[in-house]
């Protein structure tokens, strides 16, 4: 891998200052070279180069780490695995559970459990408004969805009493905050800082009435 993409992701790390357990940034930086190379076959991201994906996946994805708390995490609409992984390797407390409808993402996701041995990651091939979970996860996370009335009510039946909704998004989106129905509470906004990325970023974290 590029001596570049490296220094990218140890001075993305730094300046995110999380504290990472040891041997997270080797295999995050293993993460982006079996995701640069995969994506040459099965075109997993429109993202291209491995520098960007640095910044625009794995740096994203870490950036709303201060919220995450120990527990199951459903990642809805996984597609390669983002943020679920990052957020797996960062964090070995969380168990992730990354789900998409794509056979290629859910057969790159298991390559990737097993070449860096990512016991607290269950990648699953499903479409999540049909998932039928054994038990509820304590959150929903999702970067993928286009509203968040349409993330919320995809996700409602898989979430536990007291779990929590969070949504990735750009820009402050207002409209959709606005448009939500009445069983879906907004408990804060968060504005994220992704290092080398200047663009709008928010993170929505949600709950659901009874």
């Amino acid at each position: 891998m590029d001596k570049t993409v490296e220094k990218v992701l140890r001075d993305g790390l730094e300046r995110l200052a999380l504290p990472l357990p040891d041997g997270a940034a080797s295999a995050l930086l293993a993460y982006v070279e079996l995701l640069a190379r995969w994506n040459r076959t099965y075109n997993l991201t429109a993202v291209r180069n491995p520098v960007e994906m640095v910044t625009r996946h794995v740096l994203d994805s870490l950036a709303v780490m201060p919220w995450m708390q120990a527990g199951r995490l459903m990642d809805a609409g996984a597609g390669a695995g983002l943020p679920g992984i990052p957020l797996a390797i960062a964090n070995p407390s969380l168990e992730v559970t990354p789900v998409d409808s794509a056979g290629k993402k859910i057969r790159f996701m298991n390559h990737v459990k097993r070449q860096l041995e990512l016991a607290n990651v269950h990648p699953l091939h499903a479409r999540v408004e049909q998932l039928e979970p054994a038990e509820p996860f304590e959150a929903v996370i999702s970067r993928a969805f286009t509203s968040l009335e349409s993330f919320a009510t995809s996700v409602r039946h898989v979430v536990g009493r007291n779990g929590r909704l969070l949504a990735m998004k750009g820009h402050f989106p207002e409209d959709e905050i606005d448009g939500l129905p009445n069983w879906v509470r907004v408990d804060a906004v968060e504005k994220i800082v992704v290092p080398g990325l200047h663009e709008n970023r928010h993170l929505v974290i949600m709950s659901l009435d009874p």
